[in-house]
């Protein structure tokens, strides 16, 4: 990162000093898909056009990025004019002071992994992953293991690495996870990386210590390539 870079990222990280923009930014990418100017208003309780003109701002910030859409459908002659939906941009930002370069780093290390080609590097990556899963469980365990439930715990835990969760915490059902916070070193090799994540999930889910959890590879486009499921109590118990 040159100094030209470092200090635009600032500028833009600097539009969620507002409070009503940076409320309006958590809800949009808390939903995960195209969001309305009205439905953001709403959610943040603010104007329709005081919401409009944070959410231009986010675009201007690259926090956001915009489109249009009929919400309705239709198509031709009296079907309206599109709506301006917004949604998280793909652009990411890295911002440590002094500057670091630990994706850098990520990156040869994973690229001399590959390389190394020896028949038995898999699995000692996905036995340290899974030592550093029960390493997080143990650093998150005394919040997590306040109530909610055995899938209640692992998504608050899940939510703390960066992951956002987003489903059902509780009872039967899929947690779709909809960030991977490794998804700059898939390019290089996504069968390392998602076997590494996967790993490493299972192990923060034994670390936490939660009964009927199973964590499986589910790769869609834009998510973690792991989803959990809450499995039934009987079927939890064989």
């Amino acid at each position: 990162m040159n100094t030209n870079d470092f200090a635009g990222q600032i500028t833009n990280l600097a539009a969620l000093e507002d409070p009503v923009r940076r409320r309006l930014y958590e809800y949009v990418i808390g939903r995960g898909g195209d969001v309305s100017r009205a439905e953001a208003a709403r959610a943040a309780r603010v104007s329709l056009a005081l919401a409009a003109f944070h959410l231009d701002k986010l675009v201007e910030a690259d926090l956001l990025q915009a489109t249009f859409r009929r919400l309705s459908g239709r198509k031709g002659p009296g079907a309206g004019r599109p709506s301006k939906l917004y949604r998280r941009s793909k652009s990411q930002f890295d911002v440590s002071i002094p500057q670091r370069n630990y994706e850098l780093a990520a990156h040869v290390l994973l690229r001399t992994l590959i390389e190394a080609n020896s028949e038995g590097t898999p699995e000692t990556l996905r036995i340290a992953a899974r030592e550093w899963g029960r390493r997080l469980a143990k650093e998150s365990g005394a919040a997590t293991r306040k109530g909610g439930g055995p899938l209640g715990r692992a998504v608050r835990s899940l939510r703390a690495c960066g992951f956002e969760p987003h489903g059902p915490s509780s009872g039967e059902g899929e947690v779709v996870l909809r960030n991977c916070p490794f998804d700059s070193l898939q390019a290089e090799s996504r069968d390392v990386i998602c076997a590494m994540n996967l790993a490493l999930i299972e192990g923060l889910l034994a670390g936490l210590e939660v009964e009927g959890v199973s964590a499986s590879l589910s790769p869609r486009p834009g998510t973690c390539c792991v989803v959990l499921r809450n499995r039934p109590a009987d079927q939890g118990a064989k």
